[in-house]
């Protein structure tokens, strides 16, 4: 298998630390805000991974974590912590907001059908590991405190921007010079590994005791702590936004291979970014689209992992209404020919060598695709070549099935005897009762039961998220 190497700007083939196994750690959502599409995509990128990995026979652990203090406005240690932005603009503590916002990212992440990761780690339950990485980096000279923070000191790392391949001299000429609220930093490019209550953080809404002080951990640090508790210090796989190479996972490298002594990542995977009619998607811009908004337009959310599924992750992708609508008729083109496909399915023609060896190629098809470094568009096209051919239907059923395991379209869940998707009107009523669950407004989310009954349908809640059926008495 191939795979894109940011560390080396290069493709190629993966080799696991441990034979059979896959350690994996992927950057997740900070749960101040509902998450918009765009980070959803990179979700669903790092879950057809798992799938892909799944599916040639290695075991993955694979690790995505919540943010819920620490990340600063600024991803260089200026400005509010996210969390206490969160906080204050909806009069609850922090904890009730991560708890509100994970809640909703859950529901989502059903919604798109993303498998469950091994761990789900919070830095706020895992100060005491913060501290404790913290300390040796001061202890082994990397890392330096003063009056308002302990500090990693880039200067001791040499190797501090084989990943970003920045010329620090260059973007900062001032670098040495340190910031006016902190005089005692050293250099413009040390970042903060724990931030004392002091100064900007003076009234910190959430902190601890620590040998420095009392503060909380810098966002960078959380990360390294994380993958090193449950995948250990050196790992295969790290995955997330091209926005984090220059400063968030530049500085996991630094840190966690200062502090372990041993290379941290092996191979490091960037997904580019969903923009919005060619800019990017952003809460601040007003294109921060939701799933809520998605279902609210009466469309299934696993349209719009269909429509993620149609370019590579290492490709930027345009949103349009009118993209994800393709995406819609494409995939319910999808679910009616699998319904054909399985009330035919009782019949197969007559096997002979040709066709086992026509299916064959199609699945290796299928498998060179994703091979090439997670190409979901080739492997995508694969299915519809699957559905146009002059296989037997039960053998196209049983390769679509069998590709779905990695697509996630969940094919397998559709009934044979259904003849028409729920209306569009129900489909926003679905959508709007989540948003309520989600965020524990239970009355409403009944309320909008009722609604869905009274039109004809019922509504069952299930582990993979909510089903919505006619009747049928």
């Amino acid at each position: 298998m191939k795979l894109y190497n940011t560390l080396t700007r290069s493709l190629e083939t993966f080799t696991p630390l441990e034979e059979g196994k896959v350690k994996f750690y992927h950057c997740g959502p900070t749960v101040y805000w509902t998450q918009h599409i765009g980070n959803l995509r990179g979700m669903t990128m790092g879950d057809i991974l798992v799938r892909t990995m799944r599916r040639f026979g290695y075991t993955v652990s694979h690790v995505r974590n919540y943010t819920d203090v620490g990340h600063l406005t600024s991803d260089a240690d200026t400005g509010e912590d996210k969390m206490e932005k969160g906080a204050k603009r909806e009069g609850l503590s922090p904890d009730k907001i991560a708890e509100k916002y994970i809640g909703i990212f859950e529901g989502d992440t059903r919604a798109l059908n993303l498998l469950e990761p091994t761990a789900k780690p919070r830095p706020s339950k895992l100060i005491p590991e913060i501290i404790s990485m913290v300390q040796t980096l001061v202890d082994k000279g990397f890392a330096y405190v003063t009056n308002f923070a302990v500090y990693f000191d880039v200067s001791k790392f040499p190797d501090y921007t084989k990943l970003s391949r920045q010329k620090l001299e260059e973007n900062k000429p001032g670098e040495g010079k340190g910031e006016a609220e902190d005089p005692g930093k050293k250099h413009f490019f040390d970042f903060a590994l724990w931030i004392l209550k002091k100064g900007a953080h003076a009234n910190a809404l959430q902190t601890w005791d620590s040998p420095w002080g009392v503060g909380f951990p810098g966002w960078h640090i959380e990360c390294s702590v994380m993958a090193k508790k449950y995948l250990g210090d050196s790992i295969d796989l790290h995955m997330g936004g091209v926005e984090h190479i220059p400063i968030h996972h530049t500085n996991e490298i630094a840190q966690s291979e200062a502090s372990n002594g041993v290379p941290f990542v092996r191979y490091w995977l960037h997904n580019e970014h969903l923009v919005v009619n060619q800019e990017k998607m952003a809460k601040s811009q007003g294109t921060g689209l939701s799933v809520a908004e998605v279902r609210e337009k009466g469309i299934d959310p696993l349209a719009l992992r269909y429509f993620y599924l149609t370019a590579h992750y290492r490709t930027r992708q345009n949103f349009t209404w009118e993209a994800l609508g393709g995406a819609a008729t494409a995939l319910s083109e999808l679910r009616k020919i699998v319904i054909t496909l399985k009330n035919k399915a009782a019949e197969r023609n007559t096997v002979s060598n040709e066709k086992v060896a026509k299916v064959d190629e199609f699945r290796k098809k299928f498998d060179d695709a994703l091979e090439n470094d997670l190409n979901t568009a080739a492997a995508l096209a694969v299915v519809w070549e699957v559905i146009k051919s002059n296989i037997s239907s039960q053998d196209k059923l049983d390769l679509v099935l069998d590709f779905d395991d990695v697509l996630g379209l969940k094919l397998s869940e559709i009934s044979a005897d259904e003849t028409a998707a729920v209306p569009s009107h129900i489909a926003a009523l679905l959508g709007k009762r989540e948003e309520f669950r989600n965020g524990k407004k239970f009355a409403d989310s009944d309320r909008i039961r009722d609604e869905i009954l009274a039109e004809g349908y019922e509504v069952e809640d299930t582990p993979q998220g909510p089903i919505v059926k006619k009747k049928t008495s």
